[in-house]
């Protein structure tokens, strides 16, 4: 995306305050994410990748990441 304004011959529909809220708030959220994945890969670019002790099995991960999600699902009668 370009930092550049728009040009001045298209108009552009502003948001909401509550929406251009919310929106800076994914923006920034989508900023902390890559950040810490940003340092992530620099750690395995300087130090090289941890040990297999060291690591959580993918299985784990997924099955946690889904239990998580079916904890936030509501239960259907």
């Amino acid at each position: 995306m370009s930092e550049q304004p728009a040009p001045a011959d298209r108009a552009r529909q502003q948001l909401e305050p509550a929406a251009a809220d919310g929106l800076r708030a994914y923006a920034a959220k989508t900023r902390a994410n890559a950040d810490q994945f940003a340092a992530v890969l620099e750690d395995i670019a300087t130090n090289g990748l941890p040990s297999v002790e060291d690591c959580t099995p993918w299985e784990e991960l997924r099955e946690a990441h889904l239990a998580r999600l079916a904890a936030q699902r509501p239960a259907v009668a």
